[in-house]
């Protein structure tokens, strides 16, 4: 398959700027892989296709507050910078995008919190990335909380807002690194939640700690030509023996979004069980990619030509994805991170 089979026309008014009032009133649209049926429901629903002794898999990585302003020594002009990925925490060395680029090279430093924090740019890495080093003895994250925005995808067309603290981050979010929330999880209250584990579903957690890479355009036609960004992730021992005990019970193994799909599946033993596993992944699922772990898949509506489609393509057949995405638009579903959710059978 190339690219520009992934193309479809999305009216702008679909794209979700903000999330519902409550996380758990959005749409759930269902589609049965063995039927090729596709309903819609509401997403409070998705607990009834649970089963005892299945197990829902989920991502805990915790978004942070990564866009910085700051101003640069000597000129004071603006700069913007998002903070990628951390390289070294004892040296606080920072993989960042900036912008305007052009005023940012090997050698400035730019101030941010009225002078209290500083950072100076040790290296170039793309046209508009930059690899830093923050001079300072306190809690850099602690720093960011106070000063920074919550990184919101481009296709938002918004400024963040305080309600984004909350609501672009899921209610299990843990560990501390994405840049990108986990859009899939966005949905699932404590209430949902609970009332799955009522039915004797085991809930585990993974990490993968998403980037700005996930919104990266692919700008190759053929496929085996793209190259992801490569995230970190973990998956303990804990869960391992949760998901292959489903596995070999024939339960449901029930994955919350492309990140946790990704991590599984950047994990797999060559007889199709999990194994413990940390590090860093550059996995690119698309068709014909056959998802080894994944059983039933919870994600929202992607980007067209985005890598997200491309594996929801892969677990499903194209075809009844696409026809499911024109029954969402022409069922006017919300689009993207603060969008609805899809249940794949």
């Amino acid at each position: 398959m190339k690219l520009s089979d992934y193309k479809y026309p999305l009216p702008r008014n679909l794209i979700a700027k903000y999330p519902l009032p409550n996380r758990e009133s959005s749409k759930l649209m269902v589609v049965n892989r063995k039927d090729e049926s596709i309903e819609s429901k509401k997403f409070t629903d998705i607990i009834d296709y649970f089963n005892k002794g299945d197990i829902l898999v989920m991502n805990d990585t915790k978004v942070f507050p990564a866009r910085l302003f700051g101003r640069k020594e000597k000129t004071n002009a603006k700069i913007e910078v998002i903070l990628l990925r951390e390289l070294n925490k004892e040296d606080n060395i920072w993989d960042v995008i900036v912008e305007p680029a052009r005023k940012v090279r090997i050698g400035n430093k730019v101030y941010f919190d009225d002078g209290k924090l500083m950072c100076e740019i040790v290296d170039n890495t793309t046209s508009r990335g930059r690899t830093i080093r923050f001079v300072t003895n306190d809690d850099v994250y602690k720093i960011f909380e106070r000063i920074g925005y919550m990184p919101l995808p481009h296709y938002i067309k918004r400024e963040s807002e305080e309600l984004d603290k909350e609501r672009y981050q899921t209610v299990y979010a843990k560990n501390v690194g994405s840049v990108a929330a986990p859009t899939a999880g966005l949905h699932f209250t404590k209430k949902v939640l609970s009332a799955i584990e009522k039915k004797g579903v085991k809930i585990g957690f993974v990490t993968l700690h998403i980037g700005l890479g996930t919104f990266r355009k692919v700008e190759v036609e053929d496929l085996s030509k793209h190259k992801m960004d490569s995230e970190y992730f973990e998956i303990n021992e804990s869960l391992v023996n949760s998901v292959n005990k489903v596995i070999e019970g024939k339960g449901n193994v029930f994955v919350v979004g492309t990140s946790t799909a990704r991590a599984l599946e950047s994990s797999v033993t060559t007889e199709g069980f999990l194994k413990p596993n940390k590090g860093w992944t550059d996995k690119f699922i698309f068709p014909p990619y056959n998802l080894k772990i994944v059983d039933k898949l919870i994600t929202n509506f992607h980007m067209p030509e985005s890598t997200l489609l491309m594996m929801i393509c892969a677990f499903s057949e194209y075809d009844l994805i696409m026809r499911a995405y024109k029954k969402a638009i022409k069922e006017n579903y919300r689009f993207y991170s603060y969008g609805d959710a899809m249940l794949i059978l």
